[in-house]
């Protein structure tokens, strides 16, 4: 029989045993639930529907005029020809696959550039980690200004991205919801007002949410204000060559910047939407330098910043995009094919357009073919954008905003004459 000092000690040892696990989950027990991703939320509620007229315009990837996910040709051949090399699985270096960071160099500064010798480049995870890397980067080194001013409105990710750097974010004027268009002197007045030597972000091309891009001429005008401000030009270029169809044009304006040397600019590069490698998750973040031993040196530290946030960067996606990029044919068949994304996107846009007119709307619908790229600011009303989801199985942002790689010549008049449902009272 067991002595009673024994029975309370063995007690004691099982309350400990019991209590502890109690006591190690209570440590995250203060911590609450997340909010829902809008975009996820989009796609639930549209798998959810079990209509077959039912529509997807919320998520950012190109579909085929069969709604299908499209790989490209040139993509293939890659992949056809990189498994025939029987390639190794080894690490890359920390600033990534160096015949694809100097392809891309070229691509988004131009094979002719003089600042290709001094630009200091490093492949990233994407888009969005070229923009973590810049901003861990402009955090650490720029210390004119520690504030990234934002078109208002601008990617969903862009102030996350820079507040988790641990910079702050503000917003310049930029959409005019009045006219559906770049409400230009509105910018110009704000990047005047702000601080000296502030961090600008600009959409290169393909303004993602509203499709709204500068002309030109406009360009030149908030070039100069940047330049007069001394302001750094942050580029954030995800689409080029898929917004216009044309490489060499939707990079104009960060070329112009770069070629005038006036203002210090760094750039975020995705290859996501142009070369539909979005899983793959190829890009590149660069800085512009003075000449090759600044370069240097701004790589050094770049590399100082990499290893610790991922070491190095997947070699998969860099070996696919470098063979489409160096091999001549490859690049000949990509570019094309990318101008055939891009003309079904503006073929889209002309004929939701034009079917909307021909219903007789009473609103003018300009904004739909003026804008450019992916997306489209329609200038629906949240309470609008509810009752198509309810009534007509259509799901898109509560702000407006359509992808219009979802809409195909097969759903176009459905999905105008739902929009001419919900807008023409």
């Amino acid at each position: 029989m067991l002595s009673s000092a024994l029975r309370t000690s063995l007690r004691r040892t099982a309350t400990s045993q019991t209590s502890t696990p109690a006591r190690a989950l209570a440590t995250w027990a203060q911590i609450e639930m997340g909010p829902p991703d809008a975009i996820l939320g989009i796609t639930e509620a549209f798998k959810r529907d079990g209509d077959a007229r039912k529509m997807n315009l919320g998520v950012g990837a190109y579909r085929t005029d069969e709604g299908k996910p499209y790989v490209l040709g040139a993509v293939r051949k890659a992949e056809e020809a990189l498994l025939a090399k029987r390639l190794d699985k080894e690490y890359l270096p920390i600033t990534g696959l160096a015949k694809f960071t100097g392809a891309a160099a070229e691509l988004a500064y131009g094979a002719d550039s003089s600042a290709l010798g001094r630009v200091a480049i490093t492949q990233t995870i994407s888009g969005t980690g070229a923009l973590r890397v810049g901003g861990a980067f402009l955090q650490r080194f720029y210390k004119t200004q520690q504030t990234v001013y934002l078109p208002s409105p601008s990617w969903g990710n862009h102030a996350a991205v820079f507040r988790d750097c641990g910079l702050k974010v503000a917003n310049y004027r930029y959409y005019d919801a009045a006219t559906r268009g770049l409400n230009l002197g509105a910018m110009l007045d704000d990047l005047r007002a702000l601080p000296r030597g502030s961090i600008v972000l600009l959409h290169a091309c393909a303004h993602n949410p509203t499709g709204v891009d500068p002309t030109p001429a406009q360009w030149q005008q908030i070039q100069s204000v940047v330049e007069e401000r001394e302001h750094l030009a942050f580029f954030d270029m995800a689409y080029q060559g898929f917004a216009s169809g044309d490489a060499d044009r939707d990079a104009a304006a960060l070329r112009a910047f770069v070629a005038a040397g006036k203002a210090p600019v760094v750039l975020s590069q995705s290859f996501a939407k142009n070369m539909g490698l979005y899983g793959e998750r190829v890009g590149t973040f660069s800085i512009v330098g003075a000449d090759a031993a600044e370069r240097d040196r701004l790589l050094s530290q770049i590399k100082i910043l990499v290893r610790p946030l991922y070491s190095n960067p997947p070699i998969n996606g860099a070996r696919i995009a470098s063979e489409v990029l160096n091999n001549a044919p490859l690049r000949t068949e990509w570019l094309g094919e990318v101008k055939q994304m891009a003309d079904r996107i503006i073929g889209m846009r002309t004929a939701l357009r034009s079917r909307l007119e021909e219903l007789g709307s009473a609103h003018s619908w300009n904004h739909i073919t003026d804008q450019i790229g992916m997306f489209c600011y329609t200038g629906l009303k949240p309470e609008q954008v509810d009752r198509l989801a309810k009534d007509f199985h259509i799901y898109l942002t509560r702000d407006g905003r359509v992808s219009v790689a979802g809409i195909t010549t097969a759903n176009v008049n459905y999905l105008a004459e739902s929009i001419h449902s919900v807008t023409k009272n």
